[in-house]
């Protein structure tokens, strides 16, 4: 991973700056008084976190711990020694800055963590295949929810999330955290306001795969400190090997996901949504080719895309990965990030990406080159506001900042370009029937079986 200066820097090493930053915020206030159960805006927020792997981690550690008004007490895990020292270190972090805070409590089964009534809401971070059920039992709890991306693997589970949300009154908060960062705000309003005119095409780009080879899956013994059976949990199950429970398998194993369609595409293509939602009704065909990892390894996903969609008002999308990107979509920026969402209009066009955000027309330019940078050109956007924003949502003080409904619309244009490509034909999504239209095959591939006893 990168910091803001663009250098790459270690898990570990983002874990000890998070802490560090955490405590530097102030020595946090004793708060009298029982917290156990949320009631009004005076009170902090109890949350719990499901999953604390890397990312996990990183997202406790930056986005919820720093913050006041919130309390986190419980984290479930599959890996013991994950589970263990995450509750830990929270801990002890609350103690050395006299936060009075109930002991934070490590849990293997996340259904014991979600039957607690003092946990107002839950951040999932778990492997992909388990984000849309998980997100489920947490709202069938009466949970409210931040969820990592991807969505999921099966459109009717994405129904089901719908309808839980709706029956327990749960607020939702998608993890793609591009929308809170500034220059996409101003990029947002300046494409709504009409600056760039009716958009007709939009570009969007995202890296296809890890730099990694793929590994061979030699079954040896699940350690006595894992549950594989739950990690499994909805998926197949499969032999046991270390490589396959590691993020990399949870990206690239279609068991397990779609690959960086979904996994990376989710945050550019939310740009999408986010800002054209109103051009995206109504069907649309997709039609693409793609490259697969190569045989023989655990991997199994798409590496490599280019995808075109077309929906019925006219508007065209593009979708591919990076490397096909910077041979066609990429030429008109100057800096190349590798992801990004451009937007054209009869004015002119727009491109916004992570670290940087260009236009065509020189005013509009200027007011987004007005952004602090680093040496490199790369804008210094603050990216770990998203646990605030979680909680300003769930005590009303904003709408939802990224909705299931908006999230649901993205997914859906990974899982459409990814069955173009496995089936080698256009496909044509009608959104309100949640099927491919006349292809009974194609959609076989956007429902999934889920493995007894993990149906919800």
């Amino acid at each position: 991973m990168k910091d803001v200066n663009n250098k790459v820097i270690s898990r570990r090493d983002f874990f000890q700056r998070s802490v560090k930053g955490a405590i530097g915020v102030a020595v946090l206030p004793t708060i009298l008084g029982s917290c156990s159960n949320y009631k009004g805006a005076n009170d902090r927020i109890v949350v719990g976190h499901i999953g604390v792997g890397s990312r996990g981690t990183d997202e406790l550690m930056s986005y919820f711990l720093p913050l006041r008004d919130a309390m986190n007490i419980a984290v479930c895990d599959t890996f013991k020694d994950r589970r263990d020292n995450i509750a830990g270190k929270i801990n002890q972090f609350y103690k050395e800055n006299n936060f009075t805070s109930e002991q934070c409590k490590a849990y293997l089964d996340m259904d014991e963590l979600l039957q607690r009534k003092d946990i107002d809401a839950v951040h999932i971070t778990t492997p992909d295949h388990w984000h849309v059920m998980a997100a489920i039992k947490a709202a069938n709890a009466g949970k409210h929810i931040m969820l990592a991306k991807p969505l999921g693997l099966s459109y009717p589970q994405n129904m089901i999330l719908a309808k839980a949300l709706k029956d327990n009154n749960v607020k939702f908060h998608y993890g793609t955290q591009q929308r809170s960062m500034e220059h996409m705000q101003l990029g947002y309003n300046m494409i709504r306001d009409g600056l760039i005119g009716e958009i007709g095409r939009v570009d969007v780009w995202a890296p296809g795969k890890n730099d990694v080879p793929s590994p061979v899956c030699n079954e040896v013994p699940v350690p006595v400190d894992f549950d594989f059976e739950r990690w499994t949990g909805p998926a197949p199950m499969r032999p046991y090997c270390p490589d396959r429970v590691t993020n990399n398998s949870s990206w690239f194993n279609y068991d397990y996901s779609i690959g960086f369609l979904g996994g990376w595409g989710a945050h550019p293509l939310d740009i999408l949504v986010w800002i054209a939602n109103d051009k995206l009704s109504g069907n649309y065909s997709c039609e693409g080719t793609g490259q697969f990892w190569p045989a023989g390894g655990l991997y199994n996903n798409i590496l490599s895309w280019d995808v075109n969609c077309k929906y019925q008002n006219g508007l065209e999308v593009h979708f591919a990965s990076t490397d096909v990107a910077s041979n066609n979509i990429l030429n008109h920026r100057t800096l190349k990030e590798s992801n990004g969402t451009t937007f054209y209009g009869t004015k002119g066009w727009i491109s916004l990406s992570r670290s940087s955000a260009q236009s065509d027309i020189p005013e509009i330019n200027q007011k987004l080159n007005g952004f602090p940078k680093n040496d490199q050109g790369w804008i210094n956007s603050e990216n770990n506001t998203m646990g605030k924003r979680f909680l300003s949502v769930i005590r009303g003080k904003e709408t939802e900042l990224c909705p299931l409904n908006e999230a649901i619309i993205s997914d859906t244009i990974s899982h459409m370009g990814d069955i173009a490509i496995r089936t080698g034909r256009k496909v044509t999504w009608d959104p309100k029937l949640g099927e491919v239209v006349g292809d009974p095959e194609a959609n076989k591939l956007y429902i999934r079986e889920i493995r007894p006893p993990y149906q919800v």
